[in-house]
């Protein structure tokens, strides 16, 4: 009968072919292969990493060339959307996985709610609206936004929510939600902390935003006539922009509006024009700047096409490679996006990041 050789098992100890080759057989005067310190140090930290048994000796940890398998704690990415900008409604969304807030509310419900369905976020996890001023395209849908969602509050200065109240017929109970916030005061909601600060327009208390969530800075200046110092002061610090760039002045001069309304449009407290909007982004553009989104242009005095070539100009000028934030390989080289938000439409979801 034939017998079949029985060969080691796994368990077995089974030497390596090398085990016991001399490095000096193969190449005179070496002796033993030498291990660098620094590979023993980044070896020890991985381990202590995954294991985490033993607490190492600290000169273990002591400078040098590698870089070890660490574990950083990451921030989460942001997600924008914007659901309308001009003057037939504004609102926006920013928020991270789990939570986030609404950013104006003249947009009506029957549009924000199953947009926010279909990019899978809960009206529980919007935390709270915040009013940039009290006119009627930025808060005529508030109400019914935190209607029996006592989970949210609604952030403006006591003087937009008494403006709110006294020009529009919106219910006294929003007074249950109202969170008072003061400019130049850091306040959170829930991750995001937000700072308010003053802008030169023409609504009875005018507030821009700085929404920070870990090494994000997101900036909203919406409806201003012009770049005033804590304006300038905030939008320097943003990662993400969300600036004016409301009229051409060539079409605003021939356009049909009343002399007077032009007055008004083009004053300090009025909008920005596009080729104000480009020289400021030209000359606050550094690369921390990612993403900038053109807000609240004009119906009848500006469209997306002038305004993004106007500002695209100006940035490439200033050394910038521009992209369209279409996420295409060409736009990721960019190294700013550069997109005009929607008047009516609401943008896709839009991943904020820092690389």
């Amino acid at each position: 009968m034939a017998r079949y050789k029985k060969y080691p098992s796994v368990n077995d100890s089974v030497p390596g072919l090398f085990d016991d080759l001399d490095p000096s057989a193969i190449i005179p005067g070496t002796g033993p292969l030498p291990v660098h310190p620094s590979i023993e140090r980044a070896a020890a930290r991985e381990q202590e990493r995954i294991h985490g048994q033993r607490r190492l000796p600290e000169e273990m940890f002591g400078d040098d060339d590698l870089t070890p398998l660490e574990v950083h704690p990451v921030c989460d990415r942001l997600q924008f959307i914007s659901f309308g900008s001009g003057s037939s409604g504004n609102c926006a969304y920013i928020g991270n996985v789990d939570k986030g807030i609404l950013i104006d509310a003249g947009v009506s419900p029957d549009t924000v709610l199953p947009e926010l369905r279909r990019h899978g976020i809960k009206m529980e996890s919007i935390l709270g609206i915040i009013l940039t001023h009290d006119h009627s395209d930025h808060v005529r849908f508030v109400y019914p936004l935190i209607r029996k969602r006592m989970h949210m509050g609604v952030f403006c200065t006591p003087r937009t929510l008494n403006g709110m109240l006294r020009r529009h017929s919106i219910s006294n109970r929003i007074k249950d939600y109202h969170r008072p916030i003061y400019k130049e005061h850091p306040f959170k909601i829930g991750p995001f902390t937000l700072t308010a600060f003053e802008v030169m327009h023409d609504g009875t208390d005018n507030a821009g935003f700085m929404i920070s969530y870990g090494s994000h800075n997101l900036v909203v200046a919406t409806d201003l006539g012009c770049i005033s110092e804590r304006a300038d002061f905030y939008m320097r610090q943003a990662n993400y922009l969300m600036i004016e760039a409301n009229y051409d002045d060539d079409m605003l001069s021939a356009g049909s509006y009343p002399e007077y309304l032009k007055g008004r449009i083009r004053s300090v407290t009025g909008h920005l024009d596009n080729k104000v909007t480009a020289e400021y982004l030209a000359r606050i553009y550094t690369p921390r700047l990612r993403t900038i989104f053109l807000c609240h242009l004009s119906k009848d005095n500006n469209n997306p096409e002038i305004a993004l070539r106007t500002v695209e100009e100006a940035l490439t000028g200033a050394g910038a490679i521009v992209g369209d934030g279409s996420n295409t390989p060409y736009a990721r080289l960019a190294t700013v996006q550069l997109m005009a938000l929607p008047r009516f439409e609401s943008t896709p979801l839009i991943p904020l990041t820092l690389k």
